[in-house]
């Protein structure tokens, strides 16, 4: 009996099919979706992790329809909301871990396995991206795993515009390319709308290592170039960030691994997805001390060329959406492998407000470092908390995590205050839930006041163009009685992996649709 073809062969052979009824060649469609005549191979063989966005790129380029289904950008939800939730859900492992460890996978020019990595459009248009330049990707082990080889000379001038335009992880790429090259360019990063997102704290702290970057808003690329004697000198660097980012602290991370000498970066990141980059450049032979703090010593090496395998840390995000789920809609369930240590403060709050949960005794992820546990959400009737919830680094409250606060806080009964003081419009994205009778009091573009409990109703809406507030009024459309709509999913799907399924696993009834 034949092998039944992967859904990456079909999709290769419709393509292959399409691309020669119009007579085009390899490199003629290429050009036309703005990718490489090796990507469109790929593709075509069936060994290219094609996002959702590529194939409709190459639909558009072929004039016709690859899969029949429309892309997640123009996906809704039927929400059949007011059921209660029960059951188990298992933590995936974290996206943004993932994002970090696939940049960081540049540093290596040995084999790099990551398990389990997650499964969602971000991660694939990293990978994209990487593949666009000559990184060889391939899943293997039912497509859980992960093996990433990096060539000895990447083909900067192949890579994938679009793709990398879409994400905010391409900033990234500047900590393992100025060990690469004199001079290079990248297309300015995107992500959520969330405001003005600088990348000042990213040069200012890559600069220590000779780079220099000019940003021709005109042409819509990081113009990079780099000051070798900067770059080799033996010389101790020591970095203060101006922003305790994560990104930023990555970025230096991944300079410094290649930096035959010690590096301090003084005001980093210690959040989940930076210790997971350093576990990671740890298995790799690079010595780093203060893991878990915000000052870090790195000695680098001169040359990274290991095999390694390393299992990504559960996403504490994705953790605090099913927390949310089961609370608003006064539900229990057990939630499995959460990774506790970024989840303290939150808990904490959610204490005061009366919330019911239990934790098992503490165990190990697959990494052998991050602390799990396993939280069970009991049906709960909360209060407003006295003081106003707001986010701060790690440890505080995590900033991506307050959204959530905002459709709990309408579950509780009286007055809750929610400064966003990080990003510019996402407090705006709260009202929202106005429309499913949440009473929101907008006092300016960082706060808001929530009054509670809410009698939710149903309501058609399209989604937040940010990922955590779609999450949280897709939450919100749980508790609400009756149907809604949710359109223009993307940015969900962007964020999570089949999270819509796994919250039916647990008894919500949310039914992917097109075209309504």
């Amino acid at each position: 009996m034949a092998k039944p073809r992967t859904y990456q062969e079909e999709i290769g052979l419709v393509v292959s099919n399409m691309r020669r009824e119009k007579g085009l060649t390899q490199a003629q469609l290429a050009n036309m979706i703005g990718t490489s005549q090796s990507a469109i191979h790929r593709i075509e063989k069936g060994d290219q992790n094609t996002s959702l966005e590529m194939i409709k790129k190459v639909s558009s380029a072929l004039g016709g329809q690859i899969l029949s289904i429309n892309d997640s950008s123009s996906q809704s939800f039927r929400v059949n909301g007011g059921r209660t939730l029960s059951g188990t859900i298992t933590i995936n492992t974290s996206k943004n871990a993932a994002v970090g460890l696939l940049c960081a996978s540049l540093l290596n020019r040995g084999r790099t396995v990551l398990h389990h990595v997650a499964r969602i459009e971000e991660v694939f248009r990293i990978i994209e991206v990487l593949e666009s330049i000559g990184v060889k990707c391939r899943w293997f082990n039912r497509r859980r795993d992960l093996e990433i080889i990096t060539p000895r000379e990447l083909k900067m001038d192949e890579l994938d515009l679009v793709a990398a335009r879409k994400t905010r992880s391409i900033i990234m790429f500047l900590g393992p390319l100025l060990h690469r090259y004199q001079n290079f360019k990248l297309p300015y990063a995107g992500g959520c709308s969330l405001g003005t997102r600088t990348v000042d704290p990213h040069l200012k702290a890559l600069s220590a290592f000779g780079l220099k970057v000019d940003a021709k808003c005109n042409a819509g690329f990081y113009e990079a170039t780099v000051n070798q004697d900067e770059l080799q000198s033996e010389t101790n660097k020591r970095i203060v960030l101006i922003e305790r980012g994560d990104t930023v602290t990555e970025n230096v991370l991944m300079a410094a691994a290649l930096y035959p000498g010690k590096t301090t970066i003084i005001g980093a990141s210690p959040n989940y997805m930076v210790q997971d980059v350093c576990f990671f450049l740890q298995k790799l032979g690079v010595k780093i001390e203060g893991i878990g703090s915000t000052t870090l010593e790195i000695e680098g090496l001169e040359k990274i060329d290991e095999d390694v395998d390393y299992y990504p840390s559960e996403d504490p995000i994705e953790a605090m959406s099913f927390i949310a789920a089961a609370l608003v809609t006064k539900s229990e369930i057990t939630i499995s492998r959460a990774p506790i240590e970024f989840l303290e403060i939150e808990l904490e709050v959610l204490h005061t407000m009366h919330a019911r949960i239990d934790r098992s005794e503490e165990y190990r992820s697959f990494n052998g470092e991050t602390r799990l546990v396993d939280l069970t959400i009991h049906k709960s009737d909360l209060v407003a908390p006295t003081d106003k919830i707001h986010p701060m680094p790690f440890p505080g409250l995590n900033i991506d995590n307050l959204p959530f606060f905002s459709v709990i806080a309408a579950t509780a009964t009286g007055r809750t205050l929610i400064h966003d003081w990080v990003f510019e419009n996402r407090a705006i994205y709260s009202t929202y839930l106005s429309n499913l009778n949440a009473k929101i009091e907008l006092l300016d573009a960082h706060r808001v006041y929530v009054e509670g409990p809410t009698n939710w109703r149903a309501a058609e809406l399209v989604a937040p163009p940010a990922l955590r507030p779609a999450v949280v009024v897709l939450i919100a459309m749980l508790a609400a009685p009756g149907v809604s709509i949710l359109r223009n999913v993307y940015s969900i799907n962007r964020g999570y992996q089949n999270f819509a399924k796994r919250l039916n696993h647990l008894g919500a009834d949310i039914r992917p649709v097109s075209g309504i």
